[in-house]
């Protein structure tokens, strides 16, 4: 049977989980051991943290915040940001988690995901990819984005996640630039492309702002799983309720 997976993300800068809109207006959101206690206590089947300035500032993960989540929670959890070397892999895993996550390494260094999937499993390799849609020659076009989305890469979404699937990823956090906190619900269109043209699990990420914008994540955007931030950090939504709600659905849950 295949759940569909719920998963809070922690976003951090400064050894604080932050959230923002668009990938700017940044705010607190609080301490990520506490939240992380609590998603999963409240039933989330995974978390992910990034730590969302380190690529920029050209710093490591904050190890000492990952091991004290990995040592305080029981569930799988994937940690990004500044990831440049096996050697930073290593140093994650050893810290507690069960996957790290790729995107601006990915795209400059491909040949380390690359490795990385070689050396530790493919299902401990997840690629980050977060698109915004462009014009280009009179048509859309999803931009792949990097370094917190600052950066415009050129690539294609679709076509780069079917080379981050070659490469060795396990499976895809798609995050829409455009959705990213605006509580308008995923980009659909997108996710399911993407979905469409991968064998592996993508996350939908961006956007979620109400029970059904989760629901659609999984039946129209063909999702395996939905990553959200603002509404459960803030207490708009639980995952029982998401849990409750994608039952009614027909939603496969555990």
């Amino acid at each position: 049977m295949s759940y569909k997976r719920i998963i809070p993300c922690l976003d951090m800068r400064d050894g604080r989980v932050v959230k923002g809109v668009n990938f700017v207006n940044i705010i607190d959101a609080g301490d990520p051991v506490e939240l992380a206690q609590r998603y999963e206590q409240e039933g989330a089947d995974e978390l992910v943290m990034l730590d969302i300035t380190a690529t920029e500032e050209g710093r490591k993960t904050l190890v000492d915040v990952v091991r004290k989540t990995a040592a305080a929670i029981t569930i799988p959890f994937a940690i990004g940001g500044g990831i440049a070397s096996l050697e930073d892999f290593e140093t994650i895993f050893d810290a507690g988690v069960s996957k790290v996550a790729m995107n601006s390494a990915a795209v400059r260094q491909p040949e380390l995901l690359q490795a990385a999937s070689e050396k530790f499993g493919r299902e401990k390799i997840v690629a980050c990819v977060d698109p915004k849609k462009v014009q280009k020659d009179g048509r859309d076009f999803w931009e792949v984005f990097i370094s917190g989305g600052k950066i415009g890469t050129g690539l294609d979404a679709v076509s780069w996640s079917k080379e981050v699937e070659r490469l060795g990823a396990g499976e895809i956090v798609l995050t829409s630039m455009d959705g990213d906190g605006t509580k308008k619900g995923y980009d659909l269109e997108i996710t399911r492309a993407v979905a469409e043209a991968v064998t592996i699990p993508v996350i939908a990420s961006g956007g979620a702002g109400s029970l059904q914008d989760l629901a659609d994540g999984i039946l129209i955007g063909k999702a395996d799983g939905v990553l959200a931030a603002s509404i459960f950090h803030f207490g708009e939504v639980t995952i029982p309720q998401v849990k409750a709600f994608f039952r009614e659905k027909g939603i496969e849950v555990r």
